[in-house]
């Protein structure tokens, strides 16, 4: 398993220094959440559909940023070795939650200053955006040290 201070190393994206730098980065297949963003395999949303023109990006190692906090906060970054992932934010969502889906044949990762690193399989997904549940939709914020809800 590759650890906090191996990706890091190979991507050249910091983390902040309380996070253990040894930690293996687990790589999971199915759902998971890093901050304010979920990762839904792609057979699990029906509502989000990739169109059909949608252009797709090769992930290169030093990533592309999937979503920036607020405020010109930390960035959510995608992650992945040479050839091992796409990505594309050609997608339809009724929501407006879907930020893109990816499509990895290898393992990707996740990068987020505060969060560290988390491991995505093979597969594909779609990268959303958390929502609250309440009597009003709330999607969630990463601003920083801390999360908070705003309003849709």
């Amino acid at each position: 398993m590759l650890t906090l201070a191996d990706l890091t190393s190979r991507t050249g994206l910091d983390v902040l220094s309380h996070l253990e730098r040894e930690a293996a980065i687990p790589v999971i297949e199915g759902l998971q959440a890093q901050g304010d963003l979920i990762v839904v395999p792609f057979a699990d949303l029906t509502e989000v559909m990739i169109v059909p023109d949608a252009y797709w990006r090769e992930v290169p190692g030093s990533g592309i940023d999937v979503l920036r906090g607020g405020a010109g906060g930390n960035p959510h970054t995608l992650v992945a070795d040479p050839g091992a992932c796409r990505w594309t934010t050609g997608v339809r969502d009724n929501t407006g939650l879907a930020l893109g889906v990816l499509a990895a044949t290898g393992v990707a990762y996740l990068v987020h200053p505060e969060h560290g690193g988390s491991g995505i399989a093979p597969g594909t997904y779609i990268i959303r955006r958390q929502r609250e549940r309440s009597r009003l939709p709330r999607r969630l914020s990463d601003t920083g040290i801390m999360s908070r809800f705003i309003a849709d």
